[in-house]
């Protein structure tokens, strides 16, 4: 049996908006292949990158385990790995330089590796798996398991779902096989992880612990901007009392106040959810969580058995207030149907969030006019805002890719950076972000209890608009626009509505 090192290279330190959010997870995905090769009889270490201070705790552990095989797998769950930030790449190839001196094999595995795969291996990663790559890996462990001492290109000869260097040269071996059922199956190996560092980050932050789960892997509908190298568009759904069973081994080993279910889409059938809260229920009552789900499913009946599964908060791709934005995304859903899925859950006592998305091609100021409606009309409980990002495999990657320059990542998450040549510079996007944001906080006064502090907030938000709507042809991109200088444009306004 072999000794791995299973790690991933997404560092809550290297991310500055992340790192004040202060609601850090483990790295799921990077647990269940960790869990998977235990019992399948190796020896298996963690780094996690999420707490560390930096790349020199990898090296530290690294040299204290001596590895024969080191497993780059980052957490496919995690969104932000699928953002692929240049914070993150430059920390994974530090790394794997650094374990490429210590003379192990490895591998490396996630979003930015199967869009990238060239990068990490010229860092030192012997093979890349393309995709979730759990049958390649598989293999490639068993070969390892039999000969510790063969050389790479006969460990990862012929087998599907690979990158690797040929003489010098990329190559992809095409055919990996997307496993429906994980290998082993069993819950991620939650003891590797130092909890008490993640319990004290949320406790002192938040003054309550979360953690988080998946009850699915991938996403059935194809939305032109969201990228899918890991699952395509499969939606391979766990068996919920196997869930409501997991959720209970949290409870009693390490007491959670609460659950982030990191679903693309979470229960999707309102029957599934039935069966989870039933055998929640049976495993000494549910969590309270929060999901991920899309308006087209949020009916009267799913809100229902959301709430009595313990859902507490629902977040909803609403994207934007503008049918005609909807529909060039290949959404699939209208205006309507957010509109009645926040009424739903809200008669349901289920917060509600809006993920907005500001800037996708052909966006015009009317556009944007309409998702301020959108939320005017509704008030969600909270709203999370980002500019369009090309993501690599993409519809909508190959639609601006002749636009990008040099910057095709952002660094950080908290860039909100155009990357290709929208209607509008990133200033004016931010100053948009952070108008929405207050009207959503402002409408939290607006309860009977608070009048003249809403009233005030409102007017003041008239201003603010008022003063950025008159200065808005300043902010369209210019012809000559570049990718890569990130559309600064002119200064984003004060509270009075003049330049800062």
């Amino acid at each position: 049996m072999l000794s791995i090192l299973v790690c991933h290279s997404y560092f809550l330190r290297f991310d500055h908006k992340q790192q004040e959010r202060a609601k850090p997870y483990p790295p799921l995905a990077t647990l269940q292949v960790a869990s998977m090769l235990r019992q399948a009889g190796h020896t298996v270490a963690l780094f996690d990158a999420m707490l560390a201070d930096g790349t020199q705790d990898f090296e530290r552990l690294l040299r204290q385990v001596s590895p024969q095989l080191v497993l780059f797998y980052e957490d496919n769950y995690n969104f932000l790995s699928k953002m692929c930030l240049g914070k993150m790449r430059r920390a994974a190839c530090e790394m794997l330089s650094r374990a490429r001196r210590e003379h192990a094999c490895l591998i490396a595995a996630g979003s930015d590796a199967t869009d990238a795969p060239e990068a990490y291996l010229r860092a030192g990663a012997d093979a890349v798996l393309i995709g979730e790559g759990l049958s390649a890996l598989l293999a490639l462990v068993s070969r390892l398991d039999a000969r510790p001492d063969a050389p790479a290109g006969e460990l990862t000869a012929g087998l599907p779902g690979l990158a690797v260097l040929s003489r010098g040269e990329l190559s992809v071996s095409q055919g990996g096989m997307l496993l429906r059922n994980l290998p082993h199956a069993g819950f991620p190996a939650w003891d590797l992880v130092d909890m008490e560092r993640y319990r004290d980050v949320w406790r002192t932050a938040h003054g309550f612990f979360s953690l988080n789960m998946a009850a699915s892997r991938g996403c059935p509908f194809r939305c032109n901007w969201c990228a899918k190298p890991i699952w395509g568009n499969q939606y391979l759904q766990r068996d919920a009392a196997e869930v409501a069973a997991e959720m209970g081994y949290l409870r009693r080993t390490f007491e959670p106040d609460h659950i982030w279910f990191a679903d693309d889409i979470f229960g999707f059938r309102a029957d599934w959810v039935h069966d989870f809260a039933h055998a929640a229920h049976a495993e000494g009552g549910p969590i309270p969580f929060t999901i991920q789900t899309r308006a087209d499913i949020a009916t009267a009946r799913m809100a229902t058995e959301l709430r009595h599964a313990g859902c507490q908060e629902a977040w909803i791709g609403a994207e934007s207030g503008s049918q005609r934005i909807l529909d060039a995304m290949n959404k699939g859903t209208r205006v309507g149907e957010v509109i009645a899925a926040r009424a739903r859950l809200k008669a349901a006592g289920i917060r509600v969030g809006f993920f907005i998305q500001l800037g996708y091609l052909g966006e015009e100021l009317e556009d944007i006019l309409e998702t301020r409606k959108l939320i005017e009309l509704t008030c969600p409980d909270d709203i999370g805002v980002s500019v369009s990002y090309p993501l690599p495999g993409t519809k909508f990657y190959d639609m601006v890719k002749e636009q990008l320059g040099a910057q095709t990542h952002w660094s950080e998450s908290d860039d909100l950076a155009m990357m290709f040549r929208g209607t509008y510079s990133s200033g004016f996007y931010r100053a948009i972000r952070d108008l929405l944001h207050e009207q959503v906080v402002a409408e939290r006064l607006n309860d009977g209890a608070h009048a003249e502090a809403f009233e005030t907030a409102r007017s003041g938000l008239q201003r603010r608009w008022a003063g950025l709507l008159s200065r808005e042809a300043e902010f369209r991109t210019p012809v000559g626009w570049q990718a890569g200088t990130g559309g600064a444009g002119p200064q984003p306004l004060s509270a009075t509505g003049y330049p800062n």
